[in-house]
């Protein structure tokens, strides 16, 4: 089994899937460090040899990937929070930050709705 970077490839699926598995790595990304060092797209994960997967590891070591690009996103949007900008401002409220639409949608960035008190006991009293 090939462990690259902490992770378990998966070992049924084709190299340049499997390094997908990689948090940070695109198809894009996969398919240029593979073309680098001249192993087919093609090889399932399992085939790889152990040279193979020493030269993949060595190229994916000069990417930033897993704990530390998280870790730079996180610092970034922080950034936005600390300095006050508008996007900044949509984080810390948990709304949507690139311009979506909120009066309708944006469950997922606003949560479940919270019902409101209905205006029929309010007509009713007059």
């Amino acid at each position: 089994m090939a462990r690259i970077a902490g992770v378990d490839l998966p070992r049924n699926k084709r190299t340049v899937i499997g390094l997908t598995s990689i948090f940070g790595i695109g198809v894009s990304t996969s398919k240029d460090i593979l073309a680098r060092l001249g192993i087919s797209e093609d090889t399932k994960v399992s085939a790889l040899s152990d040279d193979e997967v020493n030269k993949i590891r060595h190229e994916i070591g000069l990417i930033k990937i897993e704990g530390a690009l998280k870790s730079e996103t996180q610092m970034n949007i922080k950034r936005l929070m600390d300095i006050g900008t508008h996007r900044g401002k949509r984080h810390r409220k948990g709304l949507p930050v690139r311009g979506q639409r909120t009066r309708t949608n944006a469950r997922t960035r606003k949560g479940k709705r919270k019902t409101v008190a209905g205006k029929k006991k309010a007509a009713a009293k007059k």
